[in-house]
């Protein structure tokens, strides 16, 4: 009579392998970083411009999948200084053709909270996904890079 011997395997299940070797992903933490960095120049300006530096220095330097959220970071800076350099041209056009001042700083005011909600709001979606070590889909994108976004989980 053969006694039938179970061996157990000697790999970790690729599930949660995969999800460690992802959160261990070279350039991860400097995502992070660069994510607080923005979130912190609404208090401080200075913080986005030392952030989007951080992240034209390790972009290609990094995870294949960390890359998509330092392109998604840097194309958030420059989209922003684009779109808060078109409010500046509007408002002082405002200026220029005599509107009343209460136009111009509603406009204003309407304007840059607008620019302030995308840059917090993609800073959190590239949060969530980092978190959750997933690239961002299309690092492209004006809104916030594929991601559906909904107020329920």
């Amino acid at each position: 009579m053969h006694a039938k011997v179970m061996t157990m395997p000697t790999h970790i299940d690729d599930d949660q392998d995969f999800s460690s070797r992802k959160a261990n992903s070279p350039g991860r933490g400097a995502a992070i970083l660069i994510y607080a960095l923005y979130l912190g120049s609404v208090m401080a300006v200075v913080t986005a411009p030392l952030g989007v530096a951080i992240a034209h220095f390790k972009r290609g330097r990094s995870a294949e999948w960390v890359d998509t959220h330092f392109r998604f970071q840097i194309r958030t800076f420059w989209l922003g200084v684009v779109a808060g350099g078109i409010g500046l041209l509007l408002w002082n056009l405002l200026g220029y053709l005599d509107a009343a001042p209460g136009i111009a700083w509603g406009l204003g005011y309407l304007f840059f909270t607008a620019c302030l909600i995308w840059m917090v709001a993609r800073c959190g979606v590239g949060i969530h996904r980092l978190m959750a070590n997933r690239p961002i889909d299309n690092p492209r994108s004006l809104a916030f890079g594929g991601a559906s976004v909904s107020f329920h989980d």
